[in-house]
């Protein structure tokens, strides 16, 4: 009988990884890694569980170095390669090539396909990156993820016509597909164009029948349109207070339809600590019926915190020339605030550049002075009742505002604590209608509640100015009349319980 192959320390090890990665414990994950990498240094499985473990723990170079070391031990490992070509594009590397290397290992993976994207677009090679999209869709039509990106490319280069012509290629020859429907209507959507998403929604409904999450799609595009009786109707007829998925868009209609005693009854009973979507809900509407939970929840603004850390970053010129190179693309995203300018793409707080790197120093020890100057803990509350002893970034870009260019009312539903930190900023514009152009408001959302509510809190940006506040409350930016602003912006994430 044949014998086994010695059973490799990394089979043990992985699964302590994954629960490490999911628990914020890598530092422990990456002690037992080590110890077995004294006893088999020539194990690149071991390697690579460790440049997972630390690219978790937001160590991007020592990441980029374990992930090198695997590769070389392993060249024709798929998941290795694909291991490097992530962390190398993260931090700042040309990465287009690790990632061919990693596609010919793996071809078709979807995962290291979207990866490939983004290493071109990184470069300014958004063509290219437009081009072997089309390719793939051309040969995989049902690849829905591949739709939902070559949409957003598009989109910021500038196409406002044609985005979504993949969706419309695809359906063509599996015009019952339920799901690509689903999703070329929630594009369009998303890109405001409500419309264009109603009328996608009629055509789905003639090719695969009635849907509740057409319905849904359909009833938040009516209520942006301020078809209130229709978005009645349609949510209506899917019982959203019993029905998690609707009752978000539900609520958000009964504000901007001017109900909002019918929006807090909606919410009653309903918030808990995974309820992310509805707390910013909930702070609009608490405010607007004089409930004083909504004092509980935003205190008046007091959660909103100002940090100078001009003396930190160094020269302020350079950190903005380099945040200037990362901007490829022509447009704003689809799907996110800003208006008038471009969004980077990809974790900009692993990038091992220099100057990046002394700016992300220097936001972590600020939000560690925010957060120990919390007020005390309180279980129930979305800020104040998570753990405070381990931070890690959900996510951090540039954004980079032109001529009269702003952010609409948002909030981050991803993040614990968010951010604006201003690097460079347009000239003062005179006039006292001016006053407050490029500010920073916190606390009111006028395209939800009719602009009846104050902001808590109004910032002017300066350079090397940093702004700290909670996740759930709204913020927007004022245009401005000409010029360019230059800001990074972070999340920091829930902390596991």
């Amino acid at each position: 009988m044949a014998s086994r192959p010695p059973r490799s320390p990394a089979d043990a090890l992985a699964p302590v990884v994954a629960r490490a990665t999911t628990t914020w414990r890598e530092p422990e994950a990456i002690v037992a890694v080590s110890a077995a990498l004294t006893h088999a240094p020539f194990d690149a499985r071991l390697w690579q569980l460790l440049a997972v473990a630390q690219r978790a723990a937001q160590d991007g170079a020592a990441a980029l170095a374990a992930a090198r070391r695997a590769a070389a031990l392993a060249p024709a490992d798929p998941l290795i390669a694909h291991t490097l070509a992530r962390i190398a594009y993260e931090a700042g590397e040309p990465a287009v090539a690790a990632f061919d290397r990693a596609l010919a290992l793996a071809p078709l993976d979807a995962a290291v396909m979207l990866g490939r994207v983004a290493a071109l677009l990184a470069t300014g090679e958004g063509a290219r990156a437009t081009a072997f999209l089309v390719d793939v869709l051309r040969q995989h039509p049902g690849w829905y993820d591949g739709h939902a990106t070559l949409a957003r490319l598009r989109w910021q280069a500038g196409d406002r016509d044609g985005y979504t012509h993949s969706y419309e290629t695809a359906l063509a020859t599996r015009p019952a597909d339920g799901l690509l429907w689903r999703d070329y209507a929630a594009t369009t959507a998303r890109a405001g164009q409500t419309g264009a998403a109603r009328r996608i929604v009629h055509r789905a409904r003639a090719a695969v029948g009635q849907s509740r999450t057409l319905d849904l799609i359909e009833a938040g595009a009516c209520s942006e349109e301020g078809d209130v009786a229709a978005a009645d109707r349609l949510f209506a007829a899917h019982s959203p207070l019993a029905d998690a998925e609707a009752l978000p868009g539900h609520v958000r209609h009964l504000l901007r339809a001017g109900r909002p005693d019918a929006a807090r009854a909606a919410l009653d009973g309903r918030l808990g600590r995974d309820t992310h979507d509805l707390w910013p809900l909930a702070a609009l509407a608490w405010r607007l019926t004089g409930d004083p939970r909504g004092d509980w929840l935003e205190r008046g603004g007091d959660l909103v915190r100002v940090f100078d850390l001009a003396g930190e970053l160094g020269p302020i010129d350079a950190l903005a020339a380099t945040l200037r190179t990362l901007h490829r693309t022509i447009a704003a995203p689809l799907d996110q605030s800003l208006r008038g300018g471009t969004q980077t793409d990809g974790p900009l707080f692993a990038r091992l550049d220099p100057a990046i790197a002394r700016l992300r120093d220097a936001v972590r020890g600020a939000v560690a002075r925010y957060v120990a100057g919390l007020p005390p803990p309180d279980a129930a509350h979305p800020l104040l009742g998570l753990p405070r002893d381990r931070l890690r970034f959900a996510g951090s870009w540039s954004v980079r505002l032109t001529d009269r260019g702003h952010h609409v009312d948002h909030v981050h539903p991803a993040g614990w604590i968010s951010s604006a930190c201003y690097v460079a900023l347009p000239d003062a514009v005179a006039g006292e209608e001016q006053a407050r152009a490029g500010w920073l408001s916190l606390g009111d959302a006028p395209t939800l509640d009719g602009g009846a509510l104050p902001p808590w809190r109004q910032v002017e940006p300066r350079p090397g100015r940093l702004v700290l506040f909670p996740s759930y409350m709204w913020h927007r930016t004022h245009a401005f009349a000409a010029g360019e602003r230059l800001t990074v912006a972070f999340d920091i994430a829930r902390p596991p319980v």
